[in-house]
């Protein structure tokens, strides 16, 4: 990626320089372009969590919080899981809350993998898992995932798997590609994960924004209730990203493992935001269902307007994204395209390169963010209906 080597920075994180995020943000501020690339909202979620908040701050719940994260938000956690999926996990023992999901991934492997351990993900894969991953000491083994279903092949995701190999991480629904493990598919990942007895850390940040198909966890499956981390949070769920509220289920040995990684990285979080987010976790069905059905219309709409703009685009299952691609454009360098693309016509996306080991497989794929108001998305599309003109 032509990535320079930082003269102080440990030779685990050698290449893992400014994100994606920050440096296609950054040219956002500089040329006032629509930021469809960093999938965080332009609106706020539902006032009754945001009050909640605000309660809690004016009722003195700003010191720190229990280590575990406060029984009220645990024990909502507990509920949601078995709600959802009848999975029924100890709000004492086996629920952890955490800084965000990131945490928990990083958390859990730092907890569970030994340096020269081999971790098996999917790729593209979200940056943070390779960050993560070489933080631990551990291998990134990599198996692609193909569009336009993004479907990958089982008896390679098998070949993958050494003897080094210590967990599978599984994103699902998966960012970036907005695909949807199916049924099938996630059971021949917990057959593996089962055979070769490895352990599961799933991110399943996106669990309820699933448009075609249905959110399945892995833990859901024989003999992956007592192999799983899973691993939640309430900022795609609710729309409040930077509260950074989540958590990891499983059973209470890997539990306490990923806490003992946590409690010495950010210790405890967000006092006052974990009851709010309880009671997000506690909203009616209908708050979900209105939550699917809005971002399924912006998909479609952010989705056609790509089209109608000259990109060919692989409709996402789930997630905030849609992922196109730029050769329609007379190029295949997605990462030229999305860093000339501000000052051409006033957008950002995020070249989807930086999720690939295989760059040749992700080069010309790029991805848009459609989890904004919709005069917003109605006019990126006019400003990128002009590359074809």
């Amino acid at each position: 990626m032509g990535w320079k080597r930082k003269p102080y920075l440990t030779s685990r994180l050698q290449g893992f320089a400014t994100t994606i995020f920050a440096e296609m943000s950054a040219l956002a501020v500089e040329t006032g372009a629509i930021n469809l690339g960093q999938g965080f909202p332009d609106t706020d979620g539902p006032a009754v969590i945001a009050e909640a908040a605000i309660d809690a701050i004016r009722s003195g719940v700003n010191q720190y919080p229990p280590g575990p994260g406060i029984p009220e938000l645990r024990q909502a956690v507990s509920e949601h899981q078995s709600r959802f999926y009848c999975l029924d996990y100890d709000a004492d023992r086996e629920v952890l809350v955490t800084a965000g999901a990131t945490e928990a991934i990083a958390a859990a492997l730092l907890a569970l993998c030994e340096v020269g351990d081999e971790v098996v993900t999917f790729e593209p894969y979200y940056d943070s898992y390779g960050a993560c991953i070489a933080m631990a000491g551990a291998t990134r083994r990599v198996v692609t995932l193909s569009p336009p279903d993004y479907s990958f092949d089982v008896a390679r995701l098998a070949d993958a798997i050494t003897p080094k190999t210590r967990l599978l991480l599984l994103n699902s629904p998966h960012n970036p590609t907005g695909k949807v493990f199916t049924r099938a598919e996630l059971a021949s990942i917990a057959g593996l994960c089962v055979e070769r007895e490895l352990l599961a850390v799933t991110d399943e940040v996106y669990e309820h924004l699933v448009f075609d198909g249905q959110h399945l966890p892995l833990a859901s499956f024989p003999g992956m209730r007592e192999r799983t981390v899973t691993i939640s949070s309430g900022g795609k769920t609710f729309s409040f990203t930077g509260w950074k509220v989540g958590w990891a289920c499983g059973p209470p040995e890997l539990v306490d493992a990923v806490r003992t990684a946590k409690q010495f990285l950010t210790y405890v979080n967000a006092a006052p935001f974990q009851p709010a987010i309880a009671i997000g976790l506690r909203l009616g069905d209908e708050y979900f269902i209105a939550l699917r059905d809005d971002l399924r219309a912006k998909r479609d709409r952010l989705s056609h307007g790509l089209q109608d703009a000259g990109f060919t685009v692989f409709l996402p299952a789930g997630t905030y994204f849609v992922t196109a691609d730029v050769r329609p454009f007379g190029t295949n360098d997605g990462m030229s395209f999305c860093r000339a693309l501000p000052e051409r016509c006033g957008v950002v996306a995020v070249p989807n390169v930086v999720f690939y080991d295989d760059v040749h497989a992700g080069r010309s794929l790029i991805r848009f963010a459609f989890c904004k108001r919709t005069d917003v998305l109605d006019e990126a599309v006019a400003r990128l209906k002009t590359l074809s003109m």
